[in-house]
């Protein structure tokens, strides 16, 4: 392919990935859905080049920011409230939609056994996006939305550790299952540990530096610092990248500054989009390939396996997740005094949310090529096919319809969150003037200070308060809010229009008026509360 048409191509995929960008905002819909079409829609497009990527570094580059990003954002407290649920779900269920895949992929597909198996390792692991952005914007319960991405950060772990034994029994041709479970419980135990080593290690580091970039770029390398570690000892990299994660995330109110919070959280969120984003592409643009290693079987055989396929992960998720649910408050009256059954609509709705993503096309491509005798890695092509079928299919179904679902099963309400928020926001309110009657004896808090500050926070403590009294006065402060908010964004506009116009002049140069600009951004950014 000549310089030009590579530009050219370049120019395409760039187009096309910030168009499904501006469509996923203006849609509303789960960046993810979009991705998988767009990178369909790549997969088919005439003129592309094919793109090589070595599969042993798919896993290395891909997985440890990802699955670090999730954990960090995850909430531990939530986690150990849900414990039993999510561990039903990210250890049995992915242990059992991994051997009925492979079950029906064997018996109906027609892949060898080992093929059969790593395909039920790569396709067991859901992905959190899809589902939580769309439980979250409609307001779905609190737990069932933890539950989900309790799940998907947990199984990752199970299904990677499966699909790492699946693929040495395939490229080895060899399998002990007793060897293989006793690894297993090394793999995860080992890998927790070194996680919460390296949290550890790096909090201890962390607590001692105040600069932004330095921190943001050890937040960046400390995924990689837990799962390469992990990794060469033999364990589980994903357990310890998630272990991390969790920790650090735990423990970053006392460790990350407010300045360094906002710049390092938006960066998490541009890394992660990027990330999701660059499996996707990747995976279209090897589609060509793995099409043409599939060009001497028929297209509706094909469909069909990837619709069997598709049936069982859904149906699989389906049978297992209304007995976990229903069996353990049966064999334990202990268990049904302090968690009674959830209403069965919760539990559909835990059913449905089994999305896959990025995790599961991460290992896809990570597949090797050839096994040891050197020898082609068996039905590699078919076994890349299938997975991103199910992506697909899970994907386009469940999320799409998971709104309407929602909706039609009574459980869109947002407005419970909304009451925590702002009971969290007028809890603050008092601390803090609780807090300015404790300072104001002190020589160094003028009264003047001490009473402008006083007449904030009680402001903004009637305004919050309001929200939980009958009548309309919550209405009143809401509006005299929002009339406040216009007329001070008034005045940022104009002192942003100041110093552009100083900058303009050449009285300050651009790096005074980044600094200014970003105080004023920041005191735009706080008139949201």
């Amino acid at each position: 392919m000549q310089a030009t048409d590579s530009e050219l191509v370049l120019l395409v995929l760039l187009a096309g990935a910030v168009a499904l960008i501006v469509l996923a905002y203006r849609t509303r819909v789960p960046y993810p859905i979009l991705l998988v079409i767009g990178g369909l829609g790549l997969g088919l497009a005439p003129g592309l080049p094919n793109v090589a990527l070595a599969p042993e570094l798919v896993l290395l580059i891909f997985l440890p920011p990802l699955l670090y990003s999730a954990a960090f954002f995850s909430s531990l407290r939530d986690l150990r409230a849900n414990v039993g649920p999510i561990s039903l779900l990210s250890v049995g269920l992915v242990l059992v939609t991994t051997v009925t895949v492979a079950v029906v992929a064997h018996e109906l597909v027609g892949l060898p056994w080992p093929a059969a198996f790593v395909l039920g390792a790569i396709v067991s692991p859901t992905d959190p996006v899809a589902a939580t952005t769309i439980a979250r914007r409609l307001g779905a319960p609190r737990r069932v939305v933890t539950i989900v991405e309790g799940e998907s950060l947990i199984n990752d772990g199970t299904a990677l550790v499966a699909y790492r034994f699946a693929v040495a029994a395939a490229v080895t041709g060899s399998f002990s299952a007793w060897q293989a479970g006793l690894e297993f419980v090394l793999s995860v135990g080992g890998g927790a540990a070194v996680g919460l080593a390296v949290g550890w290690t790096v909090a201890q580091l962390r607590r001692r530096l105040e600069d932004p970039l330095t921190e943001i770029t050890i937040s960046l390398a400390t995924a990689y610092f837990a799962y390469l570690p992990a990794e060469l000892l033999g364990t589980s990299g994903v357990i310890a990248a998630v272990s991390a994660g969790v920790y650090l995330g735990w423990r970053s109110p006392e460790l990350i500054s407010p300045g360094t919070r906002l710049q390092a959280f938006a960066v998490w969120e541009v890394v992660t989009f990027v990330l999701n984003g660059a499996l996707f592409i990747l995976i279209g643009l090897q589609l060509p390939v793995v099409l043409d290693g599939l060009a001497g079987q028929r297209l509706g055989g094909l469909l069909l396996d990837a619709a069997l396929v598709s049936a069982a992960v859904i149906l699989t998720r389906f049978a297992w997740v209304y007995p976990a649910t229903w069996l353990p408050r049966r064999l334990s009256a202990r268990r049904r005094m302090r968690d009674p059954m959830p209403p069965l609509s919760h539990v559909f709705l835990v059913a449905w949310t089994g999305m896959r993503g990025g995790v599961a096309l991460a290992a896809a491509l990570a597949l090797p090529l050839e096994t040891a005798s050197g020898a082609a890695f068996p039905a590699r092509d078919t076994i890349v096919f299938l997975a991103f079928a199910v992506i697909l299919v899970t994907l386009l179904l469940e999320g799409l319809t998971l709104p309407a679902i929602i909706r039609r099963l009574g459980l869109s309400g947002a407005e419970a969150e909304d009451w925590r928020e702002s009971e969290a926001r007028l809890r603050a309110a008092e601390a803090a003037l609780e807090r300015i009657d404790e300072l104001a004896p002190e020589d160094w808090v003028r009264d003047d200070t001490a009473e402008r500050m006083r007449g904030l926070y009680e402001y903004r403590r009637k305004r919050f308060q309001a929200r939980f009294d009958e009548g309309d006065g919550h209405v009143e402060y809401e509006e005299r809010s929002a009339d406040y908010q216009r007329l001070r964004r008034e005045l940022l506009e104009a002192e942003r229009a100041s110093i552009v116009d100083l900058r303009q002049k050449g009285v300050i140069d651009e790096e005074t008026m980044r600094r200014v600009e970003r105080d004023l951004d920041l005191e735009d950014t706080r008139l949201e509360a």
